[in-house]
Parts: structure tokens; sequence; C-alpha cells
């Protein structure tokens, strides 16, 4: 009889290489898949598979996921100026949405009984990865095996060393998450929210006290809400980002840490690096001001905070993050010029930016002096009509008589 089958996110880290064998021992033939989204190297994708291969997966699929994750998501965060509690561009949500939709396909591919995942109980992931499954494939059974048996690490590693697969004794104090969008880091002084992660903990950046003494100025030229070159160098948009990452780190910048709300309504906290994507978002959203007029930016900012909430919760296959990506998309017709910034002990500062879609015209008036546009007497008028309703309200509400002049 032929044994059913079950497709796994694989990451190849201590959960995910637990899932394999007890979900064999659960007569399960056991497919991997791993999708990289930004933070493997070739190496750790060659040691991924040999670790499935070890476990006694049947097949091991490594797939690239980058540029999807640029295209459906990267580009509304730089165009929607998405900062999840101001700070944070959503690192790592984002990325098991790709994760999830990749591993689907495989699933497909097999016909599966069943797709599993490493995801605990506690946390987001495991409502980004249900929610995806469950919209792509309603008919899939899920199998979390670390949610539903509540394994702790220990149980694992001693788990798999009874099975003959090697762990190290050292259980890693920190969780990090590296990706297209930045790096996470999670556990240790982030479970406090006094207390600050180490030094040693921040993989991508130097540290700001010990960054270069010269700033670092850079120019990116936009086309249509979108980084298209740097320096004046047109490159693909994910090699423009790893360059962005590169001279960010050197300079310490794309540092922070959010603190903020989980999925399931805890409170957490992680520490984070993302350079490329936090120079990025500065720098178009100075073009921004430059080019849409005061209406567009409320409007566009409201609704882009909305669909990076969404999105960082698991719910991007609601048809309202469609209707949001039109607005977003709509808005962004004329955001295209070129923004100068510097780097500088971690500061992200712009100096300039031009297009020629400017709203900010010379010719009309200077700030303050003279203007062109309108004469002293349409000025005076406008004040005294501006004001109407913030007269009327005072006068009503501390029965004052209104001027007639």
């Amino acid at each position: 009889m032929k044994r059913p089958t079950a497709v796994l996110a694989f990451s190849g880290g201590l959960d995910t290489s637990f899932c394999v064998p007890w979900l064999r021992e659960q007569g399960f033939d056991m497919v991997t898949v791993t999708v990289d989204t930004g933070g493997f190297s070739t190496d750790d994708l060659d040691q991924i598979s040999a670790r499935s291969d070890e476990l006694g997966a049947v097949a091991h699929h490594t797939l690239n996921g980058r540029q999807m994750l640029w295209d459906l998501v990267v580009t509304y965060i730089i165009k929607g100026n998405v900062l999840r509690g101001g700070v944070y561009p959503l690192c790592a949500g984002p990325e098991r949405l790709i994760q999830a939709m990749q591993v689907v396909e495989i699933a497909r591919l097999y016909a599966a009984d069943a797709i599993a995942h490493g995801s605990t109980g506690a946390g987001n992931d495991q409502v980004r990865f249900d929610l995806a499954i469950r919209v792509l494939i309603p008919e899939a059974r899920i199998i979390a095996p670390i949610r539903e048996i509540g394994a702790q690490r220990a149980t694992e590693v001693e788990f798999l060393r009874s099975h003959g697969v090697a762990v190290a004794d050292r259980v890693e104090r920190y969780s990090v998450n590296k990706g297209l969008l930045g790096t996470t880091i999670g556990g240790g002084e982030t479970l406090d929210s006094w207390e600050h992660p180490p030094e040693e903990v921040f993989i991508d950046t130097v540290s700001p006290f010990d960054a270069p003494d010269r700033p670092m100025l850079l120019t990116l030229r936009f086309e249509e809400g979108l980084p298209v070159a740097l320096d004046g160098a047109t490159l693909p948009p994910l090699e423009l980002m790893a360059a962005l990452a590169e001279q960010g780190g050197e300079h310490g910048v794309g540092r922070g840490i959010h603190l903020g709300n989980t999925i399931l309504g805890l409170k957490g906290r992680i520490a984070f690096e993302a350079p490329a994507t936090l120079i990025a978002i500065t720098a178009h959203k100075e073009l921004e001001k430059l080019v849409l007029t005061k209406q567009q930016q409320f409007w566009k900012d409201h609704l882009a905070d909305v669909y990076g909430n969404m999105l960082h919760e698991g719910l991007y296959f609601d048809p309202v993050m469609r209707d949001i990506e039109a607005m977003i998309d709509s808005s962004q017709g004329t955001v295209s010029g070129e923004v100068r910034v510097r780097l500088f002990k971690g500061l992200i500062h712009v100096e300039g930016c031009r297009s020629p879609y400017s709203l900010l015209d010379r010719r009309i008036g200077t700030y303050g002096e003279a203007n062109e546009a309108w004469t002293g007497a349409e000025a005076a008028a406008f004040c005294k009509l501006y004001g109407l309703q913030s007269l009327l309200a005072y006068s009503a509400h501390h029965l004052v008589t209104i001027s007639e002049e």
C-alpha cells in the first residue's frame, strides 16, 4: 500500500529537522522544500539539501523565491513606505507568504496528502503559513508537529539524536532570519523590553560607533516609485538592493528594534538590520513629498499602513489588498527622479531630490516673499475665509460677536 506524502517547508534548522523523522514515523513519505528568499548562500543550500537526505526525505527541492518576493511584496513595501510601528520594514513575515506559495506548488506536483511546517503554537509564522495554504489548496491537510505536540527544543534534540542524527551541543540563544528585506534577531535580550542585544548579534552592519568617519554620498534614481539606478548605474532590483545593503552596512545604518503586537495578541520585540530597505524607503518618501499632492500623500500613507499591517499579519489574500495595491500603483506614476542620500554613523540623511514632476515651482513664488500665483488682496480674502468655521465655533462657544469688517 502506498504511503501518504507530506511536503514540508524546510529550513534545515532544529524544528524542521525534527519534523522529518517525526512525520516519517507517522507514516508519511517526506518531501522537503527550501525556498530561498534572500538569506541563503550556495553552501547553505547545499548543506540543507544534504541535511534533508540525512533525515530520510525521499526528495528535496530548492526554489528561488527572491524575484517573486520582490515582485509581489517588496515593491509595495517601498512604494508604500511601509514601516510597522514606524520603524520595522516587515523583514521576515512576507517571506513566509512566498515560501508557502511555492511549497503549495510542490505539494500539487506530488499530489501530496499533507503540507507541513515547523512553526510553534506561539508565534506569527503559524498564522501566515496556515492562511496561505488554506487559501491556495483548501483540501490539503496542514500538519505543524511542533505546535501539535508542544515540543520543546531539548526534546527535539533528544529525539533526533535517538534517530542517529547529529545535533550541535550548543543551542543558539538567538533566532536569526536573514532575507531580501533584512535580518531579524529574536531571543535573548529582545525578550525583555528594557534590555538591548549585544553588538555581536548584528551580522550585517558595523556598529555606528565603528563606522567610517567620512560620510558616504549616494544617488538613487526612481522610476514610478521604485529604485532603478545607483550612482548613475542602472541595476536589476535584486542587485541594487544587495549594493545598498553592503554600503549601508558599512556605515552602520538600518539597525532598529521593533516592539509591537503579535497576531495572537501578545507583545513581541525583535532587533533587525535592514539597511537596503530603509535607505530605499527614506529616499522614496522624500521624493513623494516633492511630487505628490497633500491629499495624495495623506490617503496613500493611510492605506499603505493598513496594507503593511495586513501583510504582516498574513492577510495578503484578502481582496482589499489588491484594491490598496491599485491605489498605491496609481499614486506612483509621477514618483520618478533622483534622491541624494548621505550615510554617516548609522544615520540616513536626504540631502536633496529632484524630479521632472516636481510641485516645488520656483517660478510661482519664493517662500515668505513674493509670488506670481495670487495678489495680496486675494491672499487676504483667503485668510479670512480659510478659518471661517473656527471663527464661528469660537463665537458660538464664547458668545462673542463677529466683526463684519
